[in-house]
Order: C-alpha cells, then sequence, then structure tokens
C-alpha cells in the first residue's frame, strides 16, 4: 500500500521540466502575437481619424450648402446640429487638437477644411497632419 501511495505523489503534479517546457511555448505563443496586436491597434486608429475626419468634412460641407457660408467654429456645427460633439482625434486622445483650415478668398466664415494635429507619420508614410 505504501508503494501505491508513493506511486500516486509523484504522478499528482507537475516536473520542472514540463512546467519550463510549457512557460516556453506561452512565451513563444506571446512573441508571436504581440507584435500583430500592436499593429493592428495603430491600424484601427488610423482607420478612426479617417473617418473622423471624414465625417467632419462632410459636415462641413453639408453647413455651407445650407447656409451659403462655412462655419465660423467646430461648436457651431455642434450647436447647429450638423454633428453631435466634436469627435476625439485618436492619436491624440483630444478633441481640441483639430487643426483647422481657414477659407481663402472671399468665402466667409472660419473653418473651411480641418486636419489632425498628430505629429508623426501613417503607416502609408504620409504625414498625419497632411491628411
Amino acid at each position: 500500500m505504501t508503494g501505491n501511495l508513493r506511486a500516486g505523489r509523484r504522478r499528482a503534479g507537475f516536473t520542472l521540466i514540463e512546467l519550463l517546457v510549457s512557460m516556453a511555448i506561452v512565451a513563444l505563443l506571446l512573441a508571436l502575437a504581440v507584435p500583430r496586436y500592436f499593429g493592428r491597434v495603430e491600424q484601427a486608429k488610423e482607420t478612426v481619424l479617417r473617418e473622423n475626419l471624414h465625417q467632419m468634412r462632410d459636415a462641413i460641407d453639408k453647413f455651407y450648402g445650407d447656409n451659403g457660408r462655412y462655419p465660423a467654429s467646430l461648436q457651431e456645427l455642434v450647436a447647429r446640429k450638423y454633428l453631435r460633439r466634436i469627435p476625439p482625434d485618436p492619436l491624440t486622445d483630444s478633441n481640441t487638437g483639430w487643426v483647422i483650415v481657414a477659407p481663402t478668398g472671399t468665402q466667409q466664415g472660419g473653418v473651411f477644411d480641418i486636419r489632425s494635429g498628430a505629429p508623426g507619420k501613417a503607416r502609408d508614410g504620409t504625414l498625419y497632419n497632411s491628411w
């Protein structure tokens, strides 16, 4: 009976080698997955930035079509219900970092176009503030 008890004790746990092998497998899987994860996060932020710019530019164009002038500020777009709120720039996590392009010539208003205030380059090599 004591022989069976000792054999059962040996089989109850994992050996150090088994633990090291399983930890090495987990580390290998993490080493493969983590870089892809961060690349996807960056790609998602760029996609959200492009969509936010598209929505705000569309609201500016609709405002111009309805009123014959450009809005004085982004807050006017919100106040006149062209936007629910000013979306945040996903790269700077701020809705106050947008760069406003004023109209040229004799056009009235203060917001002709909008650009991102985020520094740096996108994954395709273009500058964020050129979008």
